[in-house]
């Protein structure tokens, strides 16, 4: 299933409608779904507070709000910029039965104790342009609280003020912390340009609302199935894979570390570290336990070990002579899949070396850039399907929303995540994680997609635990959490 434009979203609707479901029956589906994903996602909040406009959007949020306060026993209360007897007939129905006096007359400064979550409810995928009064003042309220008081903001369907065609944010938009996109994916949002006013993206499965949209996807459990089947009663770690990862310098002795706590926390059956002589003492004595280190000058040796997929590139630094030799030659005969990260494709970049279907490529913007050189006039996603088509290889750009590119594929977008990543190492975790994921016997373009949403979906955990920023040891302590999320599609 695909991202979709509002025209596509309304044939979905349309044919729902035809098949003999009501325009009620569809909101009161949505409406429930969306709070259940909102009181599941949202575990330490006990309190919400709608913003609502007239439309069909806001009787999503009212029921919503009903969910939250009869299965989660949340506090609720509603601020409406227009009286009631304005709104759509399907939403003054709902605001009979939500159980609610009145509106909000101040805004919920001192109302509620703890966390508190504002509904974005103000407009739906119907609207155009910028917000007009008196809906702007509400998102300026909603800013304002956020900015303030530490309220976290979500967008229901999508944010107010962001067109969902073509993500653009437009003036006194609604920043959002999470996007509950409902039934599918809406092609605006999955687009950099609006990561800034989405925030983190959420799919709200609703019955007799899917579709398909043809070059973009959002990756998410509701809509893929790899990752899912359980291990075996008698599976051991051989069968859990091989994973060997040509990493670290005297310099950069944490990259290599990391990649390999990455590998273990995905599951990985045997992980060997790599690295050169000159730095290997200093890597053993902090490795895991559960890895094992090898010194290694002559990374053509890796060719001979036996071993179900290869990590290359972090903390290497720079390569010279023989060994630098040995790298390429290691990247051009590899025999098992292989993630090449960092100082791995500073080298691809600097020696021209042509990659494949073997290859997974990881870069962030200026990796990226060097590879590919200026694409004037793309966009990420057009600069991303242009390379992978080319080189053939697997492509995860890193980013605030990370793509996964591979050729005559559509695009997958990455859901999960937030700004709490924002430190060094979480490129080496991934490359870890990825690893792991291969030598499980993943495909490439599988293992990149549900590497970047389970790191995305721990570092998430660990904020709403420990607070931000999120070390990438402390995403690596919760990828458990974020694997029994992707199983149950529980995000």
């Amino acid at each position: 299933m695909g991202a979709v434009t509002v025209a596509e979203m309304r044939e979905i609707e349309g044919r729902a409608m035809g098949s003999g479901t009501t325009e009620g029956e569809l909101m009161e589906r949505a409406g429930v779904a969306l709070g259940n994903a909102i009181g599941r996602q949202y575990p330490q909040t006990r309190a919400a507070v709608a913003y609502i406009g007239k439309g069909h959007n806001s009787g999503d949020a009212l029921i919503a709000l009903r969910v939250l306060h009869k299965d989660f026993g949340w506090e609720i209360a509603v601020r409406s910029a227009y009286p009631a007897d304005t709104w759509a007939e399907l939403t003054r129905r709902q605001w009979d039965v939500s159980g609610l006096e009145r509106t909000l007359v101040e805004p919920p400064i001192d109302r509620f104790v703890g966390t508190v979550l504002l509904l974005d409810g103000l407009l739906g995928i119907g609207a155009k342009g910028a917000l007009r009064e008196p809906l702007a003042g509400l998102a300026r309220e909603m800013e304002w609280l956020r900015n303030t008081r530490g309220f976290q903001v979500a967008a229901v369907d999508l944010p107010s003020g962001v067109d969902p065609d073509s993500g653009e944010i437009f003036p006194g938009a609604v920043t959002a912390d999470r996007t509950f996109m409902i039934g599918e994916a809406k092609r605006g949002l999955l687009l950099g340009c609006a990561a800034n006013s989405t925030g983190a993206l959420a799919l709200v499965d609703v019955e007799g609302l899917s579709g398909e949209g043809e070059d973009m996807q959002v990756i998410c459990p509701q809509r893929m199935d790899f990752g899912k089947i359980p291990r075996l009663f008698d599976f051991h770690k051989g069968k859990a894979g091989r994973i060997g990862i040509l990493a670290g310098s005297p310099e950069f002795t944490g990259a290599a570390l990391i990649s390999t706590l990455g590998a273990l926390a995905a599951g990985g059956g045997l992980v060997t570290l790599y690295s050169p002589s000159s730095a290997s003492d200093a890597i053993r004595s902090r490795l895991p336990l559960e890895a094992m280190c090898k010194s290694c000058d002559d990374p053509t040796a890796l060719l001979s070990e036996r071993l179900d997929a290869l990590v290359v590139g972090p903390g290497l630094g720079e390569m010279l002579g023989n060994f630098e030799a040995g790298v390429i030659e290691l990247i051009s005969s590899t025999r098992v899949p292989m993630v090449i990260d960092a100082d791995g494709l500073n080298l691809i970049s600097k020696r021209q070396i042509k990659t494949d279907e073997r290859h997974i490529l990881t870069p962030h913007p200026g990796e990226f850039e060097r590879l590919a050189g200026k694409m004037e006039g793309q966009s990420r996603e057009e600069a991303a399907k242009t390379f992978s088509f080319a080189s053939r290889s697997v492509l995860l750009l890193k980013g605030a929303r990370t793509i996964v590119a591979k050729r005559d594929q559509s695009l997958r977008i990455n859901s999960t995540g937030n700004p709490g990543m924002a430190n060094g190492g979480q490129g080496d975790l991934l490359s870890g994680v990825i690893g792991a994921l291969l030598a499980q016997g993943m495909e490439g373009f599988d293992a990149a997609s549900l590497g970047a949403w389970l790191c995305g979906r721990a570092a998430e955990i660990s904020v709403e635990e420990n607070g931000s920023p999120s070390r990438a040891t402390d995403v690596a302590r919760k990828l458990g959490i974020a694997e029994l999320d992707w199983r149950g599609g529980n995000r």
